[in-house]
Order: structure tokens, then sequence, then C-alpha cells
């Protein structure tokens, strides 16, 4: 590797808006971030499926299973012996 190109790394206190703090390096001093694991809404199972479309309905009204009578199949057999 060359010599003298390569940025420093510092160990950093990252701090987020809710309030969380944790270190990791980076080649800044300090970090503020906005949004962390501890409060993002994928990350806390807080997360909502906005579908103004209604695609995951259709998707769902295309895809799913149907349900057969439990009757349909004995009566189709009865009709193949005949």
């Amino acid at each position: 590797m060359k010599e003298k190109i390569h940025p420093e790394l510092h160990d950093v206190k990252v701090h987020c808006a809710c309030g969380n703090e944790f270190m990791t390096r980076s080649t800044k001093k300090e970090l503020r971030v906005e949004i962390c694991s501890n409060c993002h809404p994928f990350f806390t199972g807080k997360q909502r499926l906005m579908d103004t479309e209604g695609r995951v309905e259709k998707f769902n009204k295309k895809y799913a299973k149907k349900e057969v009578p439990a009757a349909a199949p004995e009566a189709a057999a009865e009709t193949t012996e005949a």
C-alpha cells in the first residue's frame, strides 16, 4: 500500500436524534444521525406497509389459495366408477 494517502480513522461516538449513542470508527471526528437501528421503524417492528393503490390486496386476491370443498373429491370418484 502507498503511504500517506489513506485517511486517518478515529474512534467516534455516534449521537442519534432519539438519544441513542454508540461507538464506531470513522474518518470524521464526530457523527450525528437522525435515525439509527434503535429507532428505525424496520428494526423496531413498527413499520407499516403503505399501499394506496391496492397492489397488496390485488396480489393476495390473485394468488390466494382456493379451498376445495371436502365433498368434491368423493363426488368425482363416484362418477368415474359408474
